[in-house]
């Protein structure tokens, strides 16, 4: 019998091409290609846990047509020459024997090519100075340095560049590739008002901007043959003021929906920053936040083959997009990244197994390090050679271990060493699982960490483990256990500075009013402006709480050094609530009615009313319960995880443990 996913799990044929289900892996970029752009034995392990997990399509990201001029990434693909096709073959036959179309996203960057690393001005449809370009300068301390405008032998040069990609994709033994014509790539520079300040053929009207679009089309097509199945990229909206607009978007694909089979429907822009997150939802973002462009445009050409991208967070969704005639295809990424075998979990009746993606954004993140992708809450992504298949081995003794701490560090190591066949004993000082994570998922907009929250209590509970709530883990204890090995995942605590009236009554750690753990009143300061205190202003504020927000530091580095891309949601959630952020302020004084700051910037002693004042100043690892427990088993056969050794994220924290756990 099938799964009950009927919609999302039906083949599908183009041009000959066998789907066997409308599901996409949206294409990543994973850091794994040679430094001279060629497939590596570890980019084709890391795509085959997507393979084996039961995708229909695996796409590759931004893989350039000439990697001498269009490079902005580290360690991407090149299809640049026919030295491309032989290391391809072994993608190519690796996801064929799973019965996967694998694709690449062929891209040229335009603008936003990077000097530093080809070496010449960018090309682009017009000559400019970018956002980019001003940061890599001033990353680098040179001058800026402006795009070349393409002259018409460049514009024929590259679009021949483009079907010779395309062609050499076939030459490998794909049946098909995307085209990236989105997120402000020359493609769509050429077509964006925004980018597109000609006046020849190639620039004004929306016909005339198309132009460039049409020709790599038609000459993709001439290369490729008929047997051959194109995705074609776009963003629905550019959101940016200036730039191409949906009612535009919509006749531009009356122009080009006869020349694809199917269009790949994004937003955002990748160069401008304020717009990226269009395109890379954070957290604080609404799930399927793309899905209604996907959904008119289907309904304005309903023969039009359309695929649909943007935090749809797992199969069940997905599925019911396809169902209500909202897309024909759905694309993940980063859920997928979370866990690859996702589609097969849910077409076994394993759903309670998908490990749900949190948004955090740390998987590109690591790009910009640059650093080989990862996931914060899959420790096996990036680390394919040593964990093939998603799998830890089976250790060659079984041994006796104890796990300290119950929040996701020692919840990951409790996993991992089950897997591995040990006997494992986890002690948790409080009543339940989950540690930080558990205010984390506190606020009522946090659905992501709420989903990971619940994850991890679901695959806690099915565990074969000893789980000791309520009980502190002594050395004493601990060593009448006689344990072979052990993993200290004791976490952190709230950093609470010596201040007079700190310890006052009405002065908490900011997540305890999260968690509805203490009473909060009508005049609240939060101190603190990162993400845990401003995540506690705007949910306080949401109840209708007035909610005054005080942080020593210039600006908002905080909260940017603690998540990615959440910013200018953040901004917009203060300005819609009315929540006053004081920057340059430090604490200095809490009284029963008021807290009182220094004005770091003009000296002043400030004044701000509060009959509630919660603190969210860091955290910082419990370093004396760590270090009692140490001589507690064989100490080279002792592993300190997590915050206990830095505070961090739950991605360090999950790694750290999963590493621990794999090495006993």
């Amino acid at each position: 019998m099938g799964a009950k996913y009927e919609h999302v799990f039906q083949p599908l044929r183009i041009r000959g091409v066998d789907f066997k289900n409308r599901l996409e892996l949206a294409p990543p970029s994973p850091n794994l290609a040679s430094k001279d752009g060629r497939v590596t034995i570890e980019f084709v392990e890391f795509f085959r846990s997507f393979a084996m997990g039961g995708v229909a399509v695996i796409h590759v990201g931004n893989s350039v047509i000439d990697i001498t001029e269009a490079n902005d990434e580290e360690r991407q693909l090149d299809l640049g020459s026919d030295d491309a096709i032989l290391p391809l073959t072994r993608f190519v036959e690796m996801c064929h024997g799973y019965g996967v179309q694998p694709s690449l996203e062929i891209n040229h960057n335009g603008k936003d090519s990077h000097f530093d690393k080809t070496g010449r001005p960018a090309y682009s449809p017009s000559s400019m100075i970018t956002n980019f370009e001003r940061m890599r300068a001033r990353e680098a301390g040179r001058e800026p340095v402006a795009t070349i405008e393409m002259d018409h032998a460049k514009i024929k040069e590259t679009i021949e560049k483009y079907a010779a990609a395309a062609y050499r994709c076939k030459r490998a033994g794909f049946k098909m590739c995307m085209i990236h014509g989105g997120h402000g790539n020359l493609i769509s520079q050429f077509a964006s008002p925004l980018y597109n300040k000609r006046t020849d053929e190639y620039g004004g009207s929306l016909e005339n901007r198309a132009r460039f679009t049409l020709e790599v089309l038609d000459r993709v097509r001439e290369r490729v043959g008929e047997d051959f199945v194109l995705e074609f990229r776009i963003s629905a909206d550019e959101i940016h003021p200036d730039g191409m607009h949906f009612e535009e978007t919509l006749r531009y694909i009356e122009l080009i929906k006869d020349k694809i089979d199917i269009l790949h429907v994004s937003a955002g822009l990748h160069g401008e920053f304020e717009y990226m997150r269009n395109w890379w939802q954070n957290y604080m973002m609404r799930r399927e936040y793309n899905v209604h462009f996907a959904k008119k445009i289907k309904k304005a050409f309903p023969d039009l083959l359309v695929c649909t991208v943007g935090s749809i967070m797992n199969v069940e969704r997905a599925d019911a997009i396809i169902a209500e005639g909202k897309a024909d295809f759905v694309a993940m990424c980063r859920p997928l990244l979370a866990d690859p075998f996702m589609p097969k979990k849910f077409a076994l009746g394993r759903e309670d197994e998908h490990r749900p993606c949190i948004r955090c954004q740390y998987c590109g993140g690591r790009l910009l390090v640059p650093a080989v992708i990862n996931c914060a809450v899959n420790p096996y992504l990036g680390n394919e050679m040593e964990f093939p298949g998603h799998k830890v081995p089976k250790a060659e003794v079984r041994k006796k271990v104890a796990v300290v701490g119950g929040g996701p560090a020692g919840i990951q190591a409790m996993l991992t060493l089950c897997e591995r066949g040990h006997d494992v004993t986890l002690y948790e000082k409080s009543g339940t699982l989950g540690g930080n994570v558990v205010p984390a998922a506190a606020p009522v907009f946090k659905k992501d960490m709420q989903d990971y929250l619940k994850y991890l209590l679901t695959q806690a509970k099915k565990a074969p483990a000893r789980i000791l709530l309520k009980t502190e883990a002594t050395k004493e204890l601990l060593d009448v256990e006689n344990y072979d090995a052990l993993i200290i995942a004791v976490g952190s605590e709230p950093v609470i500075p010596r201040l007079p009236g700190i310890d006052k009554s009405h002065v908490h750690w900011a997540p305890e009013a999260d968690l509805g753990r203490v009473k909060v009143g009508d005049r609240t300061v939060v101190v603190g402006a990162g993400a845990v205190g401003l995540e506690c202003a705007v949910n306080l504020a949401m109840a209708g709480k007035a909610v005054t927000v005080v942080e020593m530091a210039p600006d908002f580095s905080s909260l940017r050094a603690a998540v990615r891309g959440v910013s200018l949601d953040f901004m917009e959630l203060l300005e819609k609530y009315r929540i006053p952020v004081h920057l340059s302020h430090r604490l200095e004084e809490v009284t029963d009615t008021a807290v009182y700051c220094r004005n770091m910037q003009t000296g002043e002693r400030v004044e701000f009313p509060a009959d509630t004042v919660l603190l969210a100043l860091g955290v910082k690892p419990k370093y004396a319960v760590a270090d009692a427990l140490r001589r507690s088993a064989p100490e080279t056969e002792v592993y300190v995880v997590g915050d206990a050794v830095e505070a961090g994220t739950i991605a360090t924290a999950v790694m750290s443990a999963f590493k621990a756990a794999a090495a006993i």
